[in-house]
């Protein structure tokens, strides 16, 4: 049981770590200078803590955080929640996003930018990321096996190589935020990398894996889950902590981290590998993008598509991978950054909404919670995260008046306090019900 939690916190790990995973860290380390260790600690805990949980928390009840939300508010709002969250972690953002990311930091430096490089790069890219996601019954080999420890090797090596080269931290005083609270904005940096939403679509693909090994016990699945999460928070924070500490001692010219226009993190990765392996270096940084954010698009398009096979088995699920696959595609090469502007607010909405189920359901796993609780401390998530939008996205000073006269606001945590008095209610309000236990595992549906 610990060699089978293992193998698939090694493929799921590959699913997680993808182009944001890796370009964070180092930008980072870079602005919080002498300020390190509080800004890394507050990354890992909401980078990998809260993703990490929720994942477990997930894969604890077969029927996925799907179950778990129908039965604590309603079948309806699970579906819409869950079909909001996939989309935009889907065809609609993320995975056209991880191709064009890919070919920007990676590719790019190499081809020349253009419409003709882009279009070639992203339909071999999506074409060998379609082959490999219309089985999913080989993911845990092809994934956890083989890509998965590939790039990490090459991550291990630039950040090995960069550290014992530049042994001497960049800059002694924090830039930006940094100064004043290392801490609260490297716990936003990780809460920004968007992966505990991850987590509601990769537990379905750990479920998958789960359903398809035999568990002599329910004890047996528990300690393969655990060991499933284990293997993601290790291998996760071993990279973060390492691309941190390059970013913490690579020198940055001022020029170049006073421009706003420069992904600092990106600049990291890219001038190291070009001063440590010279040209070389550029074959090396865009193979390890590049396999760095396949890996995130292949589990991505086989979570998605499993989603909405599951859920709506109109065509299989071959053809579900096919068409996210293909709009994905057009995505990456047309109005990819409009794209992005329209769903953000998507996003921005759902987010809190899942961090709120995740603690909801933890907590119900140890006492009982009331079901009209719950379901009032999701309207208040959902309340106070339509009222953000409304200032952001449509201007409304009033929305932004009530959101700027909640606690954690200027830190976009403004929906955390109303969510924890509704969590509060819930353990007085009646109609109080427990946490499931983990029923035996059903075999997965053919594909």
């Amino acid at each position: 049981m610990f060699k089978n939690g293992l193998q698939i916190g090694l493929m799921l790990f590959g699913m997680f770590f993808g182009a944001g995973n890796l370009i964070f860290p180092p930008s980072l380390g870079f602005q919080a200078a002498s300020q390190f260790t509080p800004a890394i600690l507050g990354f890992l805990l909401s980078g990998i803590g809260m993703p990490v949980i929720a994942l477990i928390i997930g894969t604890f009840n077969p029927g996925g955080f799907r179950a778990e939300m129908s039965r604590k508010i309603s079948p309806l709002f699970s579906l819409l929640l869950l079909a909001l969250i996939y989309l935009s972690i889907g065809p609609l953002m993320a995975i056209p996003r991880t191709a064009a990311t890919s070919f920007s930091i990676g590719v790019l430096p190499i081809s020349g930018d253009g419409v003709l490089p882009l279009a070639i790069f992203t339909l071999f890219y999506f074409a060998f990321a379609w082959w490999l996601a219309i089985t999913p019954s080989k993911l845990l080999p092809r994934l956890g096996k083989v890509l998965t420890p590939l790039f990490a090797l090459l991550i291990v090596v630039l950040m090995l190589a960069g550290l014992l080269t530049y042994t001497d931290p960049a800059l002694i005083t924090p830039l930006g935020k940094y100064a004043s609270s290392a801490f609260g904005n490297g716990f936003i940096e990780g809460y920004n990398t968007m992966d505990t939403l991850a987590s509601f679509a990769f537990c379905i693909l750990a479920l998958n894996e789960m359903r398809r090994i035999s568990f002599s016990s329910t004890r047996a699945y528990y300690v393969s889950v655990w060991m499933a999460g284990l293997a993601v928070a290790v291998l996760m924070g071993s990279l973060y902590l390492g691309l941190a500490l390059l970013g913490n001692h690579f020198p940055i010219p001022p020029q170049v981290y006073g421009d706003a226009h420069i992904n600092l993190g990106a600049y990291v990765l890219s001038q190291t590998s070009l001063a440590l392996f010279g040209n070389v270096g550029m074959w090396f940084l865009a193979i390890m993008v590049t396999l760095t954010c396949f890996t995130t698009t292949v589990g991505l398009i086989a979570a998605v598509s499993a989603f909405f096979y599951e859920e709506f088995p109109i065509v299989s699920y071959k053809k579900y991978a096919t068409i996210i696959s293909i709009v994905s595609f057009l995505l990456a090469n047309l109005g990819l950054n409009q794209i992005i502007k329209v769903s953000l607010p998507v996003l921005l909405f759902v987010y809190p909404i899942a961090i709120t189920v995740v603690m909801m359901t933890i907590l119900n796993k140890f006492v009982r919670l009331s079901r009209p609780g719950m379901r009032l401390t999701v309207a208040l998530a959902a309340l106070v995260s339509a009222l953000d939008i409304l200032h952001q996205f449509a201007g409304l000073e009033w929305a932004g008046s009530i959101i700027a006269s909640l606690p954690l606001a200027e830190s976009s945590l403004a929906w955390l306090l109303p969510v924890l008095i509704g969590l509060v209610l819930s353990l007085v309000l009646p109609g109080r019900i427990s946490g499931e236990t983990v029923p035996v595992l059903e075999q997965p549906r053919k594909n």
